[in-house]
């Protein structure tokens, strides 16, 4: 299969720095909001990059489950390769690939711990049925057939089966807090709009357009 010439034009917007609000979290909802109305599949899903001891980057599919002016925040195992690594390394990169819209958003910023107060309420909104798989499911380590993931589902669920399923130990959340946002625009003949969001203090931050 010949996968060279594949490719496509991209006209569908263009970007520039008028149509930027200068805060961009509040332009990162925007662009969410529109992901959203456009009935994407996954809007909300992010690839978080992360780097282990000996300098190997990782990424994951994540689905983000908050946005603030304080950042983003997603949540997990905390066993799992990702957090294991953001509890060495704590800097990360999100990346939201809104391919349909032709457009990308990319954060760069350093993940911290959410409170545990916020990883209970997040917890106890899942279905139960989720709640019950991050129970069964020791993230990133290995198993040896599903048959036996979906036994340890079925021991879990009959464990729970009456009442409030508990916050798991080892599960929790990360708020990533920026420091770069870039939001992409693709455009024509490959002259994407690209611009990128440097922090200078809390509330401030600087606008700079980059070449595609």
């Amino acid at each position: 299969m010949k996968i060279d010439a594949i490719r496509r034009s991209y006209t569908k917007d263009k970007l520039d720095l008028d149509k930027l609000h200068a805060d961009p979290i509040q332009q990162f909802e925007r662009w969410l909001k529109d992901a959203v109305a456009a009935e994407l599949p996954d809007p909300t899903a992010m690839c978080v990059a992360t780097v282990d001891a000996s300098g190997q980057p990782s990424q994951r599919l994540v689905l983000l489950k908050d946005v603030s002016a304080d950042g983003f925040v997603f949540y997990t195992n905390l066993g799992s390769r990702k957090a294991t690594e953001l509890a060495a390394n704590p800097k990360v990169s999100l990346h939201f690939p809104w391919h349909p819209l032709e457009r990308q958003v990319i954060v760069y910023g350093t993940a911290e711990r959410v409170p545990s107060s916020q990883v209970v309420k997040y917890f106890l909104s899942r279905p139960k049925e989720s709640q019950l798989a991050a129970w069964a499911s020791e993230q990133s380590r290995p198993i040896s057939t599903r048959q036996a993931l979906m036994q340890k589902f079925a021991e879990i669920k009959h464990k729970f089966e009456h009442g409030e399923v508990p916050l798991p130990s080892f599960w929790g959340g990360f708020l990533v807090r920026p420091h770069q946002i870039e939001f992409w625009q693709g455009g024509e003949h490959r002259l994407h709009d690209r611009f990128l969001y440097r922090q200078q203090s809390d509330t401030n931050w600087q606008i700079e357009r980059l070449c595609p």
